[in-house]
């Protein structure tokens, strides 16, 4: 396998998408997903946003806010959380009280675009990109609730969900490296840290020259160094324990197999036995009919032999 030529995607947005020379890269992917140009104005400060010695572990989040104020969040999540859509709904509901100033109107809630990136099986759905959002629908006649033409000029919205968290999914391990379109090209990054001469998507370009591993140097680069040799062993310990977790509960579960296989097998024997005396007691009174003079008709309904079965007994 050739070595990575390029940073990984949640390395890039814990050290160098938050600079601003690096913004057109962000600026790229998020075009891409969201389908509109989107402009970076800042990068706000979160909790997950710190710069600090936990960057080994798995989770990483990127806070930004673009032109039209409104709030983008970044995830990127590598190891199972079972709980994690629950986490999403909790991020985004936490940034809206964190934005808003007790004295403001309702109308200044900020829209949040809540992206998760997930190196794990989430849910159960077989695409790699889902999009969630708000919408109301009529209960009788499922008609969708509609803004009114004020409400459309007062807060530059066309739907009701515009004014709702947008909830976007990218499932990582789910692409199957074709890249079918400029998003399917930033994913195609985003699962394999690998920018192909021929992806022209917005801000690939930019980050295949930005993120080059040899642009790092000195302790930026042996702190990514470790960030990959940590993120290999994680990735083993893992893969360790589940193994071991199977072969504990295989050495568990072999005596209650063992006793299933050995009771299907009595009961399999005990069967042909049952079927093994049937017969012999239908030849035996086959036989009988037979120095009775009994036609063949006759015994064939009274035994359930065949036809074939009875003419041997005769011969």
């Amino acid at each position: 396998m050739a070595a990575q030529k390029h940073i990984r995607f949640d390395w890039a947005i814990k050290r160098l998408l938050r600079q601003k020379a690096n913004f057109d890269v962000l600026e790229g992917f998020l075009s891409e997903l969201l389908k509109f140009d989107v402009k970076i104005q800042e990068i706000l400060e979160s909790e997950g946003n710190k710069d600090t010695e936990n960057d080994k572990f798995n989770r990483v989040d990127l806070l930004a806010k673009d032109e039209n104020d409104d709030l983008i969040l970044i995830e990127v999540q590598n190891e199972k959380e079972h709980d994690y859509f629950h986490r999403m709904n909790y991020a985004q509901a936490k940034l809206i009280t964190e934005h808003i100033d007790s004295g403001d109107d309702y109308a200044q809630v900020k829209r949040v675009f809540s992206i998760n990136i997930v190196y794990f099986e989430l849910g159960q759905g077989k695409d790699y990109v889902y999009i969630g959002k708000t919408d109301f629908k009529g209960l009788h006649d499922n008609e969708l609730l509609q803004l009114s033409e004020t409400q459309k000029k007062l807060y530059s919205a066309k739907t009701v969900s515009d004014l709702y968290a947008n909830y976007y999914i990218i499932k990582t391990n789910n692409f199957d490296d074709v890249a079918k379109d400029t998003l399917d090209e930033w994913i195609y990054f985003l699962k394999n840290s690998e920018i192909k001469d021929e992806f022209r998507a917005k801000g690939l370009q930019s980050a295949k020259e930005k993120l080059r591993i040899d642009n790092l140097e000195g302790i930026e680069k042996e702190k990514y160094d470790n960030f990959i040799k940590e993120q290999r062993i994680r990735t083993n310990e893992i893969e360790s324990a589940v193994y071991d977790g199977i072969k504990k509960l295989e050495q568990e579960l072999r005596p209650q197999l063992e006793e299933e296989r050995r009771q299907k097998e009595e009961e399999r024997r005990q069967k042909e036995e049952a079927l093994a005396k049937e017969k012999a007691k239908s030849i035996k009174l086959a036989l009988k009919m037979l120095k009775l003079g009994d036609s063949i008709e006759e015994i064939m309904q009274e035994t359930g032999l065949s036809r074939s079965e009875i003419e041997r007994l005769n011969e």
